[in-house]
């Protein structure tokens, strides 16, 4: 009798789990973040950008609607995507289109490609469609926002996985890219770039804020708020979500939106951030 009560338990328990997992990874949350720092230039105290990443060819309502409505709700200048809008293990592009579709609908669109762009035959088809909607494919090039007479570079990166499957040659392929996009910019330096792990190499380069995504939140995030697992990070990985703030630079993380190899997330809800600046003295 204690074992069918024992067993009934861990049946009732896992079916919990399965349940409170399967609502989360469509519960979609809007986060705001407030960066402040003395470099910002004072036009550009207030401007906030709406961060999405890892889209992972996930759908959120009908042609993305319930994404599109928390967009809205960031209120953002612009809208920056960093990376994995596609799925290497499921193929189509039809949910980033509509994605991207609405997004240039709501503030200019600046967009990095991820390691799942690297490897997908679907990326050059996904990239002429979104180049045509208006969306600024940062392939490996930076330019200037400006605001009231005063400018910000944005620079975005193509993620290493275009070079290399070597992910010892990661940070050297990236501190390449940097000196390139930075050389002869001495202001507030702003990056869009798939991969957390490489936060010191980011800085290094001068960049003042990273936006990154790639770590999934960590898939599992413990009770006390610790992810579990992210690639190139493994176990207990450093940089799962939000702000990061180190010598020399910040960075900010998104959880993301969608899953790849692993199907499911526990306590690490998919979530559109909206990172806004603020000029400190």
């Amino acid at each position: 009798m204690v074992v069918l009560i024992v067993i009934a338990a861990v049946l009732v328990l896992f079916a919990a789990v399965c349940l409170w997992g399967a609502w989360e990874n469509t519960a979609l949350q809007l986060h705001r973040i407030d960066v402040g720092d003395a470099e910002v230039p004072e036009a550009f105290d207030g401007f906030t950008f709406a961060h999405v990443s890892d889209l992972h060819n996930t759908q959120f309502g009908q042609d993305q609607a319930r994404l599109a409505e928390l967009l809205k709700e960031a209120e953002a200048d612009v809208i920056v995507v960093t990376g994995d809008v596609i799925d290497k293990r499921r193929p189509g592009t039809e949910h980033a289109l509509d994605f991207f579709s609405r997004a240039v609908q709501i503030a200019p669109v600046y967009y990095v490609t991820g390691n799942h762009e690297a490897v997908s035959k679907e990326y050059p088809y996904l990239r002429e469609k979104i180049e045509a909607m208006g969306v600024n494919v940062l392939d490996d090039r930076a330019l200037v926002l400006e605001r009231k007479g005063e400018n910000i570079l944005l620079a975005g990166v193509n993620d290493p996985m275009f070079t290399t499957s070597e992910a010892e040659k990661n940070a050297d392929i990236m501190r390449d890219k940097l000196a390139h996009l930075t050389q002869g910019f001495e202001g507030y330096a702003v990056l869009l770039s798939h991969r957390p792990e490489l936060f010191a190499t980011y800085r290094a380069a001068g960049i003042d804020l990273a936006f990154t995504g790639h770590a999934h939140g960590g898939q599992f995030r413990l009770p006390w708020g610790a992810g579990v697992v992210a690639p190139n990070q493994g176990l207990f990985p450093k940089y799962t979500q939000g702000l990061y703030c180190e010598e020399g630079g910040k960075m900010v993380v998104s959880r993301g939106l969608g899953n790849s190899s692993v199907p499911i997330r526990l306590n690490n809800r998919p979530q559109v951030l909206a990172v806004t600046l603020h000029r400190t003295v």
